[in-house]
């Protein structure tokens, strides 16, 4: 859930640059927008979960450096996915953002924070959330050795 305030964030900076106003158009897209900043998330989540769980499976003890080249691994399987997504979306959506004619204006204002909230959204789902992966799993490490040190003293 971590993805959505950052896509919201990206969302409001475009809505903001284009001059446009709160509509129900403009919610339309931001409903969009979260549906898909969600998704890319938790997506993020499972390759960084399962690197990690590969690394935890060779059988030694887990260490913050088997931690970081799993996250390091589990980001990178990423990005790829996640640019091909991106390009995607922004593909479809642009024209929409250019468009003239009957529905036009409707349109672009729920093109508008899917396009500024994609750009906010690959930068958090590529930078940020492995980052803070990295944190919270190197919290539970300590954990783990502080618990096996008071067990075994």
């Amino acid at each position: 859930m971590l993805s959505l305030p950052f896509a919201l964030v990206g969302g409001m900076w475009f809505i903001w640059a284009l001059g446009y106003n709160w509509s129900v158009a403009v919610a339309i897209g931001f409903i969009a927008l979260n549906g898909v900043a969600a998704e890319t998330g938790v997506v993020m989540l499972i390759y960084l979960d399962q690197a990690w769980a590969a690394q935890r499976a060779n059988g030694a003890v887990p260490t913050l450096q088997h931690l970081y080249d799993a996250v390091i691994e589990g980001a990178v399987e990423r990005v790829r996915p996640k640019m091909m997504t991106v390009t995607a979306i922004m593909a479809g959506l642009l024209p929409i953002l250019w468009g003239h004619g009957a529905g036009a204006s409707v349109m672009r204002r729920i093109a508008a924070p899917m396009v500024g909230g994609m750009i906010s959204s690959t930068i958090l789902t590529l930078l940020v959330i492995p980052a803070i992966y990295s944190l919270w799993k190197e919290w539970e490490l300590r954990q783990e050795s502080i618990t096996v040190t008071c067990a075994t003293a």
